[in-house]
């Protein structure tokens, strides 16, 4: 099975992948794609938020670089291949792109990271990834804070 897991730089996009750790079976995957994409219309970098680099001086394409070194990161020695891949355009199109051309079996995609209010039900990109990919969807929510 070829997974691929989104992220987005956010704190929730490694703790996306962390939860897909928390109950998967590393002997059924046999591929993890770690997807990062860097949007050229984007006024503001790459937020990459769970890099250890200082995100001064650096390119959106650095910055994005960063964190899907960072998440692949997580999966080292859990048992599946993993793969960085950088991908330029808008994000949830580039995902399922991603995915259709992997033939992955599943999308890791969290939700509600960049969103301006807790109250946002689901994230516009993992909205959009759900209803389009071509394959079942792994949303994961923040965690409340109480």
């Amino acid at each position: 099975m070829h997974v691929v897991v989104a992220t987005d730089g956010s704190k929730q996009s490694l703790a996306a992948a962390k939860k897909l750790m928390s109950f998967a079976d590393p002997a059924k995957i046999t591929d993890i794609s770690v997807v990062g994409v860097v949007s050229p219309y984007a006024s503001v970098a790459f937020a990459d938020e769970i890099s250890k680099q200082t995100p001064h001086d650096r390119s959106f394409r650095e910055a994005a670089e960063d964190a899907v070194a960072t998440v692949a990161a997580v999966f080292e020695g859990w048992g599946p291949q993993v793969h960085q891949r950088l991908r330029s355009g808008s994000p949830a199109s580039e995902i399922v792109k991603a995915a259709k051309a992997l033939g992955a079996e599943l999308v890791v995609v969290a939700s509600g990271s960049r969103g301006l209010s807790s109250t946002v039900l689901l994230g516009s990109t993992a909205q959009r990834v759900q209803h389009s990919a071509p394959c079942p969807v792994l949303v994961v929510r923040p965690v409340r804070k109480k």
